[in-house]
């Protein structure tokens, strides 16, 4: 059964405090990393049977299988993916932006250009769940950037397959390549390539512990998106909220993974046992119960404050991947959020809506790293350079302080190629 706590009541390090997960794979990760870079496709011939329990005979879907996969979808789910696709495109295509240059006196020209990134691998787990929107999620925003490859690498099928509802996804956003390979291996194929995988220059999508060690050791020879933690809901309610709506949007979250995180933040006695029970009574329907019980059991909370704004006072010291705000006046608690990964406004938001078809993005920042980080976006395959021009007389203009300037950090070769420029010949 979920605890309650009373907000004043409690050592705040132990409300908000995040169990990290204590198995270390990093040794584990770190040979499968050799292995792939030493044996390139065959070590990831034998990681397939060895984790996936299959053999396969190609690493890259044909689309045949993709044409087949979109084929034998249904039709409902094509209409779903559709209407998604849109929604996702329309809210990221906001987020495009140009370059930009600036013409000073002098002749000066200071200014920004934007390129992609040219070769992007998207992670998609595909082990206990398969995760379509995560596709849309991830490759929509790629393909608006303008990167030139986008591939998904994911976990084959105990039939050798891809899950259709992942292929279908991957047709519906534009990717390019769809590879057969999971787990730390997978990212170790895409940061430094195979005789069959192309090398990427950028990673992202979320995935098991083994996966978030891999990314977080080939960052350098690639970029990646984030190291992402286990999911979090926190909802800020008031005392007009529904506890049977309450519950829901906190086991939609509990369902998830058994380290998820599921907050309830009130000032209502009342609601906060109404929840508590509504809990114990909505848990016994889910497919995927045990998971939800542990979650809920271990790391699950409601905690009773004194008024909607200390409760916004602790939702911004935890930072949570997703708060929802059941209030009355949701927007007038907007311009109070400071960190948080999505916010879902109103009575009518649950987070489930975000996860699948709202449009703003579904992969964000976990584990408190709302403070300083942000939703996946176009700006994370993209490139930005800057480049300046100064003409001969304003070289002249600004040679002396560059010089002064190097002169003060003892870097006088500095200094003489500003002022080599200025002598006379």
């Amino acid at each position: 059964m979920i605890r309650i706590f009373r907000l004043d009541e409690m050592n705040r390090d132990e409300v908000f405090a995040r169990e990290e997960n204590k198995t270390d794979v990093s040794g584990a990760v770190r040979d499968i990393i050799s292995d792939v870079r030493e044996r390139g496709d065959e070590a990831l011939f034998e990681y397939a049977r060895k984790f996936d329990r299959v053999s396969i005979d190609s690493l890259c879907v044909s689309e045949e299988e993709i044409d087949r996969a979109v084929e034998d979808t249904e039709p409902e789910f094509k209409r779903i993916l559709e209407r998604a696709a849109a929604n996702i495109k329309a809210f990221h295509s906001r987020q495009v932006r140009t370059g930009f240059a600036v013409s000073m006196e002098n002749g000066v020209v200071l200014g920004q250009k934007i390129e992609p990134i040219e070769r992007v691998g998207l992670y998609v787990p595909g082990g206990t769940a398969a995760y379509p929107s995560s596709v849309l999620m991830d490759a929509i925003p790629a393909k608006l950037a303008g990167v030139k490859e986008l591939c998904i690498a994911t976990p084959p099928q105990k039939d050798g397959c891809v899950a259709p509802a992942i292929l279908a996804a991957a047709r519906v956003a534009g990717v390019d390549t769809v590879y057969k390979m999971g787990g730390a291996q997978a990212v170790a194929a895409l940061a430094y390539g195979t005789r069959t995988v192309r090398r990427v220059d950028k990673i992202v999508g979320p995935g098991n512990a083994y996966v978030t060690e891999a990314k977080r050791q080939v960052f350098g020879r690639v970029a990646i998106d984030m190291i992402a933690g286990p999911s979090e809901i926190m909802i800020v309610a008031d005392e007009n909220s529904s506890a049977r709506e309450l519950a829901a949007d906190l086991l939609s979250q509990a369902e998830h993974d058994r380290l998820s995180s599921a907050v309830l933040i009130t000032p209502s006695e009342r609601l906060a046992f109404e929840v508590q029970k509504e809990l114990e009574a909505q848990i016994k329907r889910l497919e995927r119960r045990d998971i939800a019980r542990v979650s809920i059991d271990e790391r699950g909370k409601i905690i009773v404050t004194k008024s909607i704004d200390e409760a916004v006072d602790a939702a911004n010291e935890l930072a949570p991947e997703h708060l929802e705000l059941c209030v009355d006046e949701p927007f007038a608690l907007l311009g109070k959020v400071k960190n948080a990964g999505s916010v879902f406004l109103g009575r009518s938001c649950p987070e489930a809506l975000g996860d699948y078809l709202a449009g703003p993005n579904h992969t964000l920042p976990t584990m408190g790293t709302a403070r300083f980080s942000s939703p996946l976006s176009v700006d994370d395959f993209i490139k930005k350079t800057q480049f300046t021009f100064y003409t001969r007389e304003a070289l002249k203009d600004a040679a002396q302080d560059v010089a002064y300037f190097a002169r003060k950090e003892g870097l006088t070769g500095h200094a003489y190629s500003a002022l080599v420029r200025t002598e006379e010949n």
